[in-house]
Formats: structure tokens, sequence, C-alpha cells
């Protein structure tokens, strides 16, 4: 009987590892303190992934409760329970209902798909770009993951507290008066917190937009860290065009973070002020404007839409262009168009309001300026496509991914142009239209780019290599499903089913049933995504240290990298030329040829 041989360890230039193999930052310091105290970009990203996964695992938990209840006309759920809502005589259903919906969406935008790709992958990444040992400011770094568990903690219990409460009454029989207000917290106004559902509901309004208010902070902070990362710690001879483009959609994102975060805060302090205090700024029974707080909170939210799609399309620009073993098509129009994108987002938020009223010119204006958005998203799939075009395509897990990124936002982008469209609109406004074209660019898009970003650099952030076949698997599942949950609520949509409705005419059953259905699939997607990933962490191969032959500085440093990141000064090059990268079988990855010192000073220039 053999034994297999041990893997051979080796730098990025193939020559065998000397001296601790095993000292990374996982195992650097031990112990809950070198965690919760860690001034390490990486150890805070694992921190932020801890936080985030677990917030996308509770708001999709509430999307099956909320597909289960309308897979079918009537009451599906049992009640657990209501609490006193924006119509007063609402019944148990109904308030169950919104809370729900609410805590789905609360927590899937300002918890997932805002912070995920920024927070972890922007963490772990941006610095070993950059060929740095850290970001900027390490410390202002630890405060926003503090910020973002505060908030969010605070933000969970104030949406949710009341309705787990009254849960846990119900499967032990306990009466949930003996909990007085413990058992009525909870918030029933639908993730934008419009008014006046928010003025008027006695749910808790006042606590649910302080915890936002801290949300925002960790938003904020991010995006400085990242901005000052860029410009203060380039590595000598790596220029601007010499970036990766997952620089550029990070630094086009913090720039999103900085301006607008800043104006959701004002906006949820003026609506605790009028809460609060009486004073008259949205209710328009004490002299108030209810569109006021849609201006508002739309010149917010639509940056924020590229605030969770921007690091979508950075990181898709990485994997095209490494898996088409080509270099990148139109590097500096791709960048370009992430600035144009994080620009032009600022100018658009009246599209969200053409049905309030508003001047029929501003919504002609806005409606240009939207259709002109068009062109900066279309630059980038066109400029992946050309990538792509006699490319040596390699379909691994993270080119799948990358591909169905491709198709979802297109379909999403292309919706758009429907709800852009004056006449259009009128009619598709507040209907499963737009709830299927959201999820179709923010959900979808968003998802599939961060599991493949994930599955791209979990070799570098852990040194395991997962199953390739289970990931393509859970790929294909999640593809499958994401898009029999949403095409579905296109048709649903124009066909008049509008939305945050918790119950429906017969004539929708087949479209409800069917996108229910499908979020059944795409749920056990998720789940094979984090089976694979668990068993990764537990049995997984070691990971040589560049698996992709991907030319950026992370891919030479060691699988996971020290604390420091880079056991000797990387080499700044084209992040897209993988010429100098060739599969090794002994090692079973890629290692770079030793460059001469021509090459070195040819690609610092």
């Amino acid at each position: 009987m053999t034994s297999n041989p041990a893997p051979i360890i080796t730098d990025a230039f193939g020559h065998p590892r000397k001296g601790n193999l095993s000292r990374n930052y996982l195992n650097e310091s031990k112990g809950i303190l070198s965690w919760l105290l860690t001034l390490d970009h990486k150890r805070i990203a694992i921190l932020y992934m801890v936080g985030v996964l677990t917030s996308f695992l509770l708001g999709g938990i509430f999307a099956i409760l909320l597909r289960t209840e309308l897979i079918a006309p009537g009451t599906t759920l049992p009640a657990v329970g209501g609490i006193n809502t924006t119509s007063g005589g609402a019944d148990a259903v109904w308030s169950q209902y919104n809370q729900m919906f609410t805590l789905h969406g609360a927590v899937m935008v300002f918890m997932f798909i805002i912070p995920a790709i920024p927070a972890i992958l922007g963490n772990f990444v941006l610095p070993l770009h950059l060929g740095a040992k850290d970001v900027a400011f390490p410390r202002l770094n630890l405060m926003s993951w503090y910020c973002y568990m505060i908030g969010g903690l605070f933000f969970l219990w104030t949406l949710g507290g009341g309705l787990f409460v009254r849960l846990i009454c119900k499967i032990f029989g306990l009466d949930p008066e003996s909990f007085g207000q413990l058992a009525n917290v909870g918030l029933d106004t639908g993730w934008t917190f419009y008014t006046p559902y928010s003025t008027w509901t006695s749910s808790s309004v006042i606590s649910a937009t302080m915890g936002a208010f801290v949300l925002g902070f960790s938003s904020i902070l991010t995006g400085l860290n990242f901005i000052a990362s860029i410009h203060m710690l380039r590595r000598p001879g790596q220029g601007w065009t010499k970036l990766p483009l997952f620089c550029w959609g990070i630094y086009a994102t913090s720039i999103i973070q900085i301006l607008a975060t800043p104006v959701l805060a004002i906006t949820l302090l003026l609506l605790t002020a009028e809460r609060a205090f009486g004073v008259g700024i949205f209710d328009p029974a004490k002299g108030g404007d209810p569109i006021l707080y849609q201006h508002f909170f739309w010149f917010y939210s639509h940056p924020a839409v590229y605030i969770m799609i921007l690091p979508g399309f950075a990181i898709v620009s990485e994997l095209i262009g490494t898996f088409s073993r080509k270099h990148i098509f139109g590097y500096g129009f791709i960048a370009a168009s992430s600035i144009a994108i994080a620009i032009l987002g600022f100018l658009v938020w009246g599209h969200h309001m053409f049905t309030s009223g508003q001047s029929p010119m501003l919504s002609a204006i806005f409606s240009f300026i939207t259709f002109s958005i068009a062109v900066p998203s279309g630059i980038k799939i066109f400029n992946w496509l050309a990538t792509m075009y006699k490319g040596s395509i390699r379909l691994d897990t993270p080119m799948l991914y990358a591909l169905s990124f491709i198709w979802l936002f297109t379909i999403g982008g292309l919706t758009g142009v429907f709800c852009a469209t004056l006449s259009v609109d009128l009619h598709i406004h507040d209907t499963y239209f737009i709830v299927a074209h959201f999820h179709y660019v923010m959900v979808g898009s968003t998802l599939t780019a961060f599991l493949g970003g994930m599955y791209y650099w979990w070799p570098k952030m852990f040194g395991k290599m997962y199953s390739e076949r289970w990931a393509r698997f859970g790929c294909l599942l999640i593809f499958i499903g994401f898009n029999l949950t949403f095409f579905i609520q296109f048709i649903a949509g124009s066909q008049g089913m509008p939305r945050r409705y918790a119950d429906y005419p017969a004539q929708f059953h087949i479209h409800h049933f069917i996108s229910t259905i499908g979020s059944y699939i795409l749920t056990v997607g998720l789940f094979a995504v984090l089976f694979n990933w668990i068993h990764s962490l537990r049995r997984g191969a070691a990971a040589p240290v560049n698996p992709w032959g991907a030319n950026s500085m992370e891919w030479q440093a060691p699988s996971p990298p020290p604390t420091a990141n880079f056991e000797t000064d990387p080499i700044v090059g084209d992040p897209y030329d993988y010429s100098h990268w060739h599969w090794n079988e002994e090692i079973g990855g890629y290692v770079l040829e030793e460059m001469t010192n021509d090459e070195i000073r040819n690609s610092k220039q």
C-alpha cells in the first residue's frame, strides 16, 4: 500500500518555499481577541464574510417564507400574531406578511447586497492588488466592521425581534402578552421606509432608522479607506493604467459610498425628528411633503444601485480576462465606464417617481438620462464579449458565474429600458415587472458576481481547493432556479399583478406557483455552494500559489498569504498579460517565469 506524496509547496516562481510554511494570516495569532482586535485587512474580510453571509441566510429564509405564502391564493402560512399596522385594523396574516416583507428587503439590501463584495472581497483583495501590506487606515477598517455589526444587530432586532418572540410563543404555547412590548417590536413599512407609512405606523420606525444610520457609517468608512489606499499605496511603477479593473470598480463604488450615503443619513434623521418631535417634514397632516422623502431617498438609493452592481462589474472583468487567456479588450473604456456610471448614477433618481406627479418636463429629462446611462454598461458587455472572442476559454466555476452574470444583467438592463420609457412605466409601475427587473439587476447579477469572485479567490483566501463538480452543480441550480423564480414575474407584472400584496386573484396562481418552485431550486443551489465551501475548508486539497494563471499581484503571494501579504516584493506588470505564467504539472498550478531585469524595467514604465 502506497501513500500519496506530500504536495510540493512553491513560491510564485516555482521555487520550493523555505521557512515555516504553515504560518499565514489565519494562524499567525490565536484566540477570539486576536480576531476582534485585528488590524489585518484579510481577517477583517473574514469577519465581514461571517456577518454578511449570516445576514444573507436570514434574508433568504424570509424570502422563502414570502414565496411559500404566495404559492397559492389565500392564506398559506399560519399567523403567529400581529401588531398594530398602518391600517390599524389589518389582520394578523397581513401584519405578519408586511413584517416579513420588510425584514427580507431591508436585510438583503442594507446587510448583504451593498456590503458583500466591497466589504469581503474588496477588503481582502484590494491591498494585494496594490502590492501593499494593508489598507491605508487599518484601525478605521476595523471600526467599519464594528459599525456594521452594531448597526446590523440593532437593525435586525428592531425589524424582526417581535416576530421572533411571537414565533417562540407559538411553538411553545406561550402567551405573547406576557412579554409586553417585546412581542410588538417590528416594522411593517417596507424596506424603503416610504412616507406616509413610516409616519403613520405604530411600529418601530425610529429604532430601525437608527440601525440603518449606523450601518451607513460602515459604508462611508470603507469607501474612504479604499480611495486612500488606491491613491497612496500603489507600488512604484504601478500607474493608473496598470491597476486591475477590480480596483477601478471598487474606486468608483467608493466615490458613491462617500457622496450618497450621507444623504440617506440626513433623510433618516429628518424622519426620526418628525416622528419624535412632531416636526412637519414629510407628513402632509403636519404640513410636510411625502414626495420630498421620495426625492431624498432615491437620490441615495439609485446611486446605491451602482454600489451594488459596480463591484460585480469589477469581478467579472477579472474573470473574463483570466479564463479567456486574453488581454482584456478596451481596458481604458472599461475603467472609464465605471467612473461614468458613478457620476451619471447621481442624475437619474427621478425615474423612480414617474407616477408621483412630478413635472412632465422633469420626467422627460430623467428618462433621457436613464437611457444614457445604458451606454457605459453596454460598453462593458461589448468589451467582455470581445475579450472572449477567439479566446482560449476555460469553463471553470468562476467563468460559469461570469457568463451567468452577463446573461442575468443583460436581461435586467434591457428590461430597465421599459422602466425608463414614460408611457410603459405608467403601466408597469409597482407591479411584479419591477420586482423581476430589480432582482435581475441587484440580486441575480450581484449574487452571481459575488459567488464567482468567492470561488476565484477562495484558494487564495483559505489555501484550499474546492470540488469543481459540486461547484458547477451549484451554479447550474442557481441559474435555473433564479430564472424560473423571476422571469415569470415579468409576465405577471405586465398583466397587472401588483407587488407587495399578500394575496392575489386566481388568474395569477400559475405565475406564483412557478416562481415559488423556482425559489426552492435556487435555495438548494445556494446550500450546495455552502456545503462545498465547508467541505473545502475541512478536506480540500492544498491550493497552489496560482491555480488560474492570473497576473494581478495577489497571485504572487502564498496561499493563504502571510500577515504581511508578500514574502518578497511583487513584480508590477500588466495585470492582463498572462504570457509569463505557465502550467506546472508537478505542483498542479501555474508558475511565473523569472523575468529579466530588462523585462522588469519595461513592466514599470
